[in-house]
């Protein structure tokens, strides 16, 4: 666009943060079906520092721009979008791209964000929010009364997870170090100190008939603990291997391995289910119902924001050419929240 630059971060390869590159060019111009986003805010999510690393497993070859999901202005359309949208802010769920002053996204993936909630408190909700509520809702169908165990209680994920599950009436454990248990406490978790106490046995005291779900992101050991502490008619919902980020080998290994935990445990004669959550899941076989459920689903999200029952928990913000420095406090594990990008 006239006066403009676009500003990228790109990831050339496995390279610690400050191996990040800033790279601008001509901001692209919107094509059929497509309108252009003038980037407001993007953020640091676990994908970003697994993928810096070459372990995210379906991260695309380097170099890429990075960046999970945006919030901004649409700034122009394509052909066969309405005019009236330019002005309008959306959140867009891109995988990557996110990390840029201006992105092109398909205008049916764009969703709005209700007016009175800021572009840096969105941000904190998409990707961590759409997969909380989905996990919640649409896998583990979390009601009132049943108590989950939400692993990373603190995490970007996990900090909406509590909240959501709270607000449905669940009762809530979760798992985090020790400096995020008195905001934990605040939220109506009872909290675990992963690093000090047995996780499982701690777990037993407090719901000795098992969990009606647990949300687990650690993946190895983790995950066959969790199974075991289901309830008869639990689930468990597996969304991560983190406890794997800095291994070295293949970074599909990790997934395949769990994948093949979830399909062994699910053929067992039992009440318990247990699922891989992937938010891309079923893109590729209906991309008009992955869209409908996103809008529905993200919708849902915000309006949650409006009524205080999920907070926007910013860490930091910085600005987009910073983000190096970003991705390390980030990867530091000393910030509660997520680190948002500016442009």
């Amino acid at each position: 666009m006239s006066g403009e630059t676009l500003v990228e971060v790109v990831l050339p390869g496995t390279v610690e943060p400050e191996g990040l590159r800033i790279r601008r060019g001509v901001v692209p111009a919107a094509g059929p079906g497509q309108v252009l986003i003038r980037l407001e805010a993007t953020g640091v999510s676990f994908a970003e520092q697994q993928m810096r690393r070459g372990r995210y497993y379906d991260q695309p070859p380097f170099p890429f721009v990075p960046g999970y999901d945006l919030v901004g202005t649409v700034s122009q359309t394509g052909d066969g979008v309405r005019p009236d949208l330019v002005g309008t802010r959306v959140a867009a769920l891109v995988k990557v791209g996110g990390w840029a002053s201006h992105v092109l996204v398909d205008a049916a993936d764009a969703v709005p964000v209700p007016d009175g909630i800021g572009a840096a408190e969105a941000e904190t909700v998409v990707v961590n929010g759409i997969t909380a509520w989905q996990m919640l809702h649409r896998k583990a169908r979390v009601r009132a009364g049943q108590t989950v165990l939400v692993h990373g209680a603190n995490g970007g994920v996990g900090s909406v997870l509590v909240q959501l599950a709270h607000a449905a009436g669940a009762k809530v454990i979760g798992t985090a170090s020790v400096r995020h248990h008195d905001l934990l406490r605040e939220r109506g978790v009872t909290p675990i100190d992963y690093r000090t106490e047995d996780v499982p046995a701690r777990v037993r005291e407090l719901a000795p008939d098992g969990v009606d779900a647990v949300f687990d992101h650690v993946g190895g050991r983790s995950a066959v603990d969790s199974w075991r502490l289901l309830a008869p008619g639990g689930t468990l919902v597996c969304y991560g291997s983190a406890s794997t980020r800095d291994d070295n080998g293949s970074k599909q290994w990790p997934v395949l391995k769990l994948l093949g935990r979830v399909w062994a445990w699910n053929a067992l004669p039992n009440r318990r289910r247990a699922y891989f959550f992937n938010v891309w899941a079923g893109r590729g076989f209906s991309r008009g119902r992955f869209r409908a459920r996103l809008h529905s689903d993200l919708a849902e999200v915000f309006a949650a924001l409006q009524r205080g029952e999920i907070t926007a928990q910013i860490a930091a913000r910085l600005p987009l050419t910073r983000a190096a420095e970003a991705l390390r406090l980030a990867e530091s594990g000393t910030v509660a929240g997520k680190v948002v990008l500016n442009p």
